[in-house]
């Protein structure tokens, strides 16, 4: 299952979160990948894709960040792809959805 993690930065301050990553690494649980990252340009978000099978090894790693100034939302998402996949059957005639 994918997961957009989005990371706040308590005052747009990410400072403390980059210094315990540069000493610790991510430090994520075994079965918990990260796929890919992006930062806002002014500094208050980090957007994290993150797999994994179980919800709860995310909220091992996220209780790992705590006392930083960070908060976290976790979003579960599908690629584009598989959504179209799951719209398209719906596409059909319009007069059959009233």
């Amino acid at each position: 299952m994918l997961m957009m993690v989005i990371e706040r930065f308590r005052d747009d301050d990410m400072i403390p979160v980059y210094r315990r990553l540069q000493q610790r690494g991510r430090a994520l649980p075994e079965g918990l990948e990260f796929v890919d990252g992006w930062v806002e340009a002014n500094f208050s978000r980090c957007f994290q894709l993150m797999r994994c099978d179980d919800v709860r090894l995310l909220q091992q790693w996220v209780l790992q960040w705590r006392g930083l100034g960070v908060t976290f939302e976790i979003v579960p998402v599908v690629p584009s792809r598989d959504a179209r996949e799951v719209v398209a059957p719906h596409l059909g005639d319009e007069s059959q959805s009233s």
